[in-house]
């Protein structure tokens, strides 16, 4: 389906005319805006609701405030949650994070990086939006807006907290919207910063590289590829070993092994789609925009992404959940703008036909879906209410002592790291740290029937007591001197 020179007229082999030699259809920007503060209060008050109920869903919020607050006291990025003296860039490179250091000073709170995802995703729906106003004219852009807000996988990525990968976001919408455009030097200076907003987006860089050789401009798209795979090459085989204290890229082993137990590569290719949860998403992927990405060479820009994820033996790569999908967005809405526009210079009738309601029914598409996404809970008065678990966690806050030294898990994590230092509960042997607080309904592999005697497994060296206990929440302070060596 994905067609480079399907002419206006549906002449074979006749070559469609290029973006930049047609006048963009008006776009005036307040209508735009004004659906951008929308969807920004909107992902932001499902991510501080979260945030306020002790629900975050993994320890990446915690991570990247900690990272923040490095950058901003102008220190190395260390995130003792990962370990102590973890430098996070032996993880994963995103330097770029530290852009987010101004808002920081200002805000030091996870809050304010919730804030800051959430104005990212939608300054993304401007840019997509007005560019299939401009494209395809009419009411089209608002309603892609409307689709491209609601679409799973930025849902998905808000519900999941904060990640890098917000930045990737806009920078890949202006990159499409380059492209469309025919801005060639503009779709250059969009995909640089992409190198460093996390490893593997290096790969997507060479790619948009290849699309400026099928756009015609090979030299451009000659550098731009190798730029691509030289900054991929040399942050996961140079940089990201450097600063690891393993000396190596850990993520190689989420293709090479699965439960431990070593998988060849042909395995690895031969099972890419040996899922439903995989073939699932694909489908969801392209059906967001009622399979008209499919149409233009803009799709090729999800294969750099989709290949990793679909290699990886972990099953939270697989999915429609958590926030990998987030980046694919842009791409997908705005190839279905590009392809909407090949189709309705078809020869074929019936393609012509459907690309002009494809808009609408992708707009009923994403609301439809929304009825069973994370957005559909700011509808429900009980989303809205502080639950006994709420107070209790609080209570728990209360007894943590601001600037002490704190081993806990993801429930209570985000909410200490911007004045305590924060470690994950059994990650951090060895350093006694003045509290030890925990959720007994946390989730752990076996009871704990005695969480002193539990805190005392872990540091062997110390000895503790509870301070406070409330719900299912443990407040457990050192008693004994710190150790010489911690």
């Amino acid at each position: 389906m994905l067609d480079l020179n399907q002419s206006e007229t549906g002449v074979p082999g006749e070559q469609a005319p290029e973006p930049a030699t047609r006048t963009p259809h008006p776009a005036p920007l307040r209508p735009y805006l004004i659906a951008a503060v929308v969807l920004c209060a909107l992902y932001f008050l499902y991510g501080y609701l979260r945030y306020s109920h002790f629900l975050s869903p993994s320890w990446d919020l915690g991570i990247f405030e900690q990272e923040v607050r490095a950058y901003a006291g102008f220190d190395a990025p260390v995130v003792d949650i990962k370990g102590p003296g973890y430098l996070i860039l032996g993880d994963h490179f995103s330097p770029l994070v530290a852009l987010l250091v101004p808002l920081y000073w200002i805000w030091p709170s996870a809050v304010a990086l919730l804030f800051a995802q959430a104005a990212l995703f939608a300054a993304s729906a401007v840019i997509v939006g007005r560019t299939a106003q401009q494209i395809l004219g009419g009411r089209s852009g608002i309603c892609v807006t409307v689709a491209y807000g609601l679409s799973w996988g930025l849902q998905e990525a808000v519900k999941a907290d904060f990640h890098e990968i917000a930045f990737a976001v806009p920078l890949l919408a202006l990159v499409c919207r380059a492209l469309l455009m025919e801005r060639w030097r503009a779709v250059v200076l969009w995909s640089l910063p992409l190198v460093l907003v996390k490893e593997d987006l290096g790969i997507t860089v060479a790619v948009v590289g290849g699309l400026l050789a099928l756009y015609g401009r090979r030299f451009q798209g000659f550098l731009l590829a190798a730029f691509g795979v030289c900054a991929f090459a040399l942050t996961v085989l140079v940089l990201i070993p450097a600063a690891s204290s393993a000396g190596t890229y850990d993520y190689w082993k989420k293709i090479e092994e699965n439960g431990g137990q070593e998988v060849s590569l042909l395995d690895s290719v031969l099972g890419v789609l040996d899922s439903s949860v995989k073939l699932e998403m694909l489908v969801f992927l392209v059906g967001v925009t009622a399979f008209m990405a499919l149409r233009s060479p803009l799709i090729l820009l999800v294969l750099p992404t989709l290949g990793w994820r679909l290699l990886s033996q972990d099953s939270n790569h697989w999915g429609m959940v958590w926030h990998y999908s987030a980046i694919l967005m842009p791409v997908v809405f705005l190839a279905m703008a590009d392809g909407i526009r090949r189709s309705q210079g078809s020869g074929r009738s019936w393609l012509v036909s459907y690309a002009n309601v494809a808009v609408p029914v992708a707009t009923a598409i994403a609301v439809a879906l929304t009825q069973h996404l994370p957005l559909r809970d700011l509808l429900r008065p009980e989303t809205y209410r502080a639950d006994a678990r709420t107070h209790a966690a609080e209570a728990a806050l209360d007894a943590i002592p601001v600037g002490a030294r704190v081993e806990t898990d993801i429930t209570l994590m985000a909410h200490l790291t911007a004045d305590r230092t924060v470690y994950w509960v059994g990650g951090a042997p060895g350093t006694a740290p003045d509290v030890v607080a925990i959720n007994l309904d946390f989730g752990w592999s076996r009871p704990i029937d005695d969480p002193v005697k539990y805190a005392e497994q872990l540091h062997p060296e110390a000895r503790y007591r509870v301070t406070r206990e409330v719900g299912s929440f443990v407040v457990m302070e050192r008693t004994t001197p710190v150790p010489a060596n911690s």
